[in-house]
């Protein structure tokens, strides 16, 4: 689970008629599609590059282990796996943030780490937020999940997702691109976004990332959902194929 901005958020764009099956439809936009690669990994592993710097997660075991991105990034060494009352020196992604994640926290990472807590949704109130300490919690903006079991789904994302989000937003885009490149899905998240991502990259402080989703999230109100961030229906898709 990533973090997000709590509360209800006043101006985001229904999601109702996109279809859970929409990630899949996404496969072209990956290096290599699953089918084509006969699992989900991309099959291009020099896709950006691996972070210099420590990335870590607290795992409350709260999802499916053969579907939770965490455990795979574990899988490939990619990330460590942090135990209950250890303390993280870094930044960690967190619903407990009082901040928002910014370009001025890039030292912060580049130094100490990055982390996220890996805990569902639905448990959220039992979850042990105080044994997971850290002197920099952030949130996340408003960002779209494009991971499969929450595709579409604003501030839903999955680990890879919300570590990756951080990435780009402190200037760690080629990181973010490698850990991403893991997943058969994983380049979509970077299209669904990047109008969004950007916005956040070019600020300074967490106040003017949340004067961009602010704005952000006006300019996609007033465009009715006319922006291409959902990809086409099928009888969308039929109609445009037929010819005129």
């Amino acid at each position: 689970m990533a973090p997000g901005k709590k509360g209800n958020v006043h101006g985001k764009r229904s999601n109702h008629h996109v279809k859970r099956d929409y990630a899949e439809r996404l496969n072209d936009l990956s290096i290599q599609s699953s089918e084509e690669s006969g699992s989900d990994d991309s099959s291009s592993d020099n896709e950006g590059v691996e972070a210099s710097f420590a990335v870590s997660m607290w795992d409350l075991n709260h999802c499916d282990p053969k579907k939770c991105s965490g455990r795979k990034l574990l899988r490939h060494n990619l990330i460590k796996n942090l135990k209950l009352g250890q303390r993280f020196p870094g930044l960690v992604l967190s619903p407990v943030g009082t901040q928002c994640v910014s370009p001025n926290d890039k030292d912060i990472i580049e130094k100490f780490g990055l982390a996220v807590i890996d805990c569902s949704w639905a448990k959220i109130d039992e979850t042990p937020f105080g044994r997971m300490k850290s002197p920099h919690p952030r949130l996340l903006p408003f960002l779209v999940a494009a991971n499969p079991i929450n595709y579409g789904k604003p501030y839903q994302l999955s680990c890879v997702e919300a570590l990756a989000a951080a990435m780009v937003i402190t200037g760690h885009k080629k990181e973010a691109q490698f850990y991403l490149s893991k997943f058969s899905w994983g380049h979509s998240f970077l299209e669904l976004n990047s109008e969004a991502l950007d916005m956040y990259a070019a600020c300074t402080d967490s106040k003017s990332v949340l004067e961009a989703q602010e704005k952000f999230l006006e300019s996609a109100q007033n465009e009715k959902d006319d922006r291409p961030m959902w990809p086409p229906s099928e009888s969308e898709t039929e109609s445009e194929d037929e010819p005129s």
